[in-house]
Order: C-alpha cells, then structure tokens, then sequence
C-alpha cells in the first residue's frame, strides 16, 4: 500500500529519515503560499492525515503545532485547524479580514465590474443601498415544508439529468403566476427557467449578437448591473433619455439600434412607469424589447400595471425572478423569448449549464402553487409599505431640499438635489464616513445629470431608517450641500 494522501498529493517516502514533521510543515506551508490551501480552508483532521500517511499522529501535530507557532494556522476546536495566515502577508489579510477598498477610493473612481462586491463588503452601520430585499422575511418554514414534500414525493428518476429549460412543475407555476399578476397568457413550454435576471440578461445577450444585434440601447439613467452584464456579451449600451412617461421613443430611433432594454413597470432608478401612449409608440418602433421585469410585484398606491410582454409577446423578451420576492440566493428565475429566438435560447441556455437545479425548482413550485408565494407577497407590502413611508417622513426632516421619486413601488427611493454644487459620489462617500451605504445615482448614467442618491429600504426597519437618512442630512450639511 502506498503511503500517501489524496490530500495535497503528499507522499511520505520524500520525507528525509528523522525529519518528517519538518517535512510535512513546510508542504503545507508551500500550498498556503501558493493558494492550494486558501484562506479560511480546513486542514484534514490529525488523526486522518496520520492514518493515510502512515505514520503517527505526533507526525503530524507537529507538523500543525509549527505553523500555528508561525502563525499561519489556528485551532478552533469543532471547527478543525483553519488557515489564517499567509507566509509573508499583512497581519489584517492573514487573519481573513480582507481588504476592501476605502470609501475614498470606491467613490472618487469610475465604477468597475466590481463595485457592487465592494459595497457589499464595505463596513457600515447602516445599509440603505438599492434592490436590497427583506432576508429577514424568507419563509423558512414555508420553504422547509415544500422540501420535505418535495424529497417525500420525488421519484428516483427524479435525481437525474433534466430539460434545460426546467423542470415542468416550476414552468407550469410561472405560467400560472405570470398570468394572474403580470397580465401574460402564456404557455408552460414557452418558458425558460434561468439562474436569476443576470443570467437572463447573458443569455438573451448572446443570441441577440449572433442575430447580428451589435447594440442595445438601455435607459438614462439606468441600471450600471445592465450594462455590466450586455458589455460583457460584446453589446454597446447607448443611452436613451427618459421622460415623466418613461423611455423617449424618438431618441430610441435615432439611436439605430436594434433593441432596448427597458424596466417599464417601475423603471429603475426613477420609479417612472411606461404610459400608455408610450407602450403604443414603443410597439410601433419595430425592434426587440428585454422587459426586465425586476420589482413589478411590489407596488403600494397604485394600480398593477401591465407587461410589455402581454401587449406584443412576438418581439418581447420578458425576464424575471424571485431574487427580490423572496432571495437572489436562489438564483432563479425566467425567460419568455419571442418565438424565432425561443429555441437558440434554449440552447444557449444547455450549454450554459445543462439547466438549474431541479430541487429548488420543484420547492419553488410548490410554493407557488400551494399559495404561500401569494402570502408571503402580502405580507411584504405592507411591511414594505411602512418602511417607505418611514423613509419619506425621514427625507422631508432631515434632507428638506431633496424630491424624492418613486415611491408609488418597488424597494427603494431615489432623492435627487437639483442645481446642487457637489457630487453625489462625495456625498455617498461622506455617508459611508457616518456608517451609512448607499448608491449615488451617478453611478447609474451615462450623461451629466443633477447629484442624487438611491436608497432602499426593503430591508430595513423603520427605526434604522430614520437612524440612516439622520447621518445623511449630517453628511449633506458637511460637504456644504
């Protein structure tokens, strides 16, 4: 029998006679420095690594006791021997804090592919920023009923490889779901089930390209995630002025793209809803329409308005998730696809990732069709709705100057300071200084516009609200504004 371990490849005969705990601590060091065992990573119990070794378990708790007198492991009882340190890193990396980037840095520099990572990590008190949803509301126990039906029911044959366009059961309650709350008829095999918009957006990115699409015209201002997401599949994003009634259609024509991508239901950031007269002219122009169809559920003093999709579904591409009904990390969502893109969709989609995870799906279904989806929707408006109003009351005190718009819908505001003489990125970096995150709107356009902010508060409670928008007054009042 060979006496060597799977981990790390380690085989003791290279071990100088005498020396072997020696031997073994400067491996493991090798692999810390050069990334084989990251940070955070769990070294194999001693008894284990001993055992596959062949050698004594004093072997190898030397061997760890070495590195953790340099540092560069820790025992945590349960919890085995982690690394937390790298030979010849800072201390603050060594110890697994990371390195985010400063406020400064993160808000006086054009935003990059990763800026929404930095904000997540940046350390604050509060977190206002936008398209946050209520974590705290996910219906843990609904969810864990659903599976255990689901494990109880699901055949052998369920386990396997599946249709990459979802399992039937998820397509089936998208439908039925798409129907009752967006106004769309359509059928169960038209839908696509994806990992989440981000994925819908790649997708239907891809198959516009090779259609021989080279451009996308996206709303000004609009979603900087958009244009991340249509760049990195070759598109140009040219920008498309806005109105009181959403997107300008004659500003789409003189663009001479070919499609739009476009939030009509509550146009991110503004909170603009599409009017009817320009639905009709929209319809009219010609090319395709990306509906993405992110919040449309979560409206409070208006009435539901219709998808785009359920108006002209021959040049539609619709999208939407449950990424803010109920959690992005569930990475799913779907895709309507005009009909002469459908099936190089569907390919596009099989060779992505042969499909999403079926579990999940057929948990989700159930959800969907049992109606805890419908309750928990519930819910969430008026808790929403208290949070907003809180928010607004708080903006009128402290931040008199700012107009707020859409709060009719959705999970956040969007304040802007007209004539205003400083950056909203100075501001949002000034609010970071007092423990507050958030977005500066500028962050979201590609023309010159007044300053401004978007702040969500979909998860957030009321108290913690009034706490956030009190530091940003304080921080207005210090960079003069």
């Amino acid at each position: 029998m060979s006496a060597g371990a799977d981990f790390l490849q380690l085989d003791i005969r290279e071990a100088p006679f005498g020396r072997r705990a020696e031997w073994l601590a400067e491996r493991l060091r090798q692999a810390i420095s050069d990334g084989r065992l990251p940070l955070g990573s769990r070294l194999p119990a001693t008894r284990a690594l001993a055992a596959d070794l062949r050698v004594s378990r004093g072997v190898v708790t030397e061997a760890y006791q070495r590195l953790s007198e340099d540092g560069h492991v820790e025992g945590r009882g349960r919890g085995g021997t982690v690394v937390v340190a790298v030979p010849g890193a800072p201390v603050e990396q060594a110890r697994g804090i990371g390195r985010t980037p400063s406020a400064e840095a993160l808000f006086t520099t054009p935003p990059t592919v990763h800026v929404f990572d930095a904000v997540r990590v940046l350390p604050s008190r509060i977190d206002l920023s936008p398209g946050a949803p209520d974590l705290a509301a996910f219906p843990r126990a609904a969810w864990l009923r659903a599976e255990r039906a689901v494990l109880a029911e699901l055949p052998t044959s369920g386990f396997g490889y599946g249709d990459p366009r979802g399992t039937e059961e998820l397509r089936r309650a998208v439908a039925y779901w798409l129907a009752r709350y967006r106004g769309i008829a359509a059928d169960p095999r038209e839908v696509l089930i994806v990992a989440g918009t981000a994925q819908a957006l790649g997708l239907i990115g891809t198959v516009l390209r090779e259609d021989g699409i080279r451009a996308i015209g996206v709303e000004e201002p609009g979603s900087l995630g958009v244009r991340q997401h249509l760049r990195n599949q070759g598109l140009e994003t040219p920008p498309v002025p806005l109105d009181e009634d959403g997107v300008r259609v004659d500003a789409l024509r003189e663009q001479g793209v070919g499609a739009v991508a476009l939030t009509p239901a509550h146009q991110f950031p503004t909170g603009v809803v599409l009017g009817g007269a320009r639905r009709r002219e929209l319809m009219a122009w010609g090319g395709v329409v990306l509906e993405d169809d992110y919040d449309a559920e979560h409206r409070y003093d208006r009435a539901p308005v219709p998808a785009l999709r359920s108006m002209v579904p021959e040049r539609v591409c619709y999208a939407g998730s449950v990424s803010k009904l109920l959690a992005p990390a569930l990475r799913t969502g779907w895709v309507l696809a005009p009909p002469r893109y459908r099936d190089t969709l569907v390919d596009a989609k099989r060779f992505a990732d042969l499909g999403n995870a079926a579990l999940p799906q057929l948990v989700l279904a159930r959800l969907m069709e049992s109606g805890e989806l419908e309750r928990h929707l519930r819910m969430l408006r008026r808790r929403h709705r208290r949070r907003r109003d809180a928010m607004t009351e708080a903006i009128r005190r402290h931040l008199p100057r700012a107009v707020v718009r859409g709060a009719a819908a959705g999970l956040h505001l969007l304040v802007t300071f007209e004539a205003a003489a400083f950056a909203d990125t100075e501001l949002a970096a000034a609010a970071v200084a007092h423990g507050v995150k958030t977005h500066p709107l500028s962050w979201h356009r590609q023309l010159p516009g007044p300053p401004g902010l978007l702040l969500g508060y979909a998860a957030t409670p009321a108290a913690v609200i009034e706490a956030g928008v009190t530091a940003l007054g304080q921080a207005l009042r210090e960079i003069g504004g």
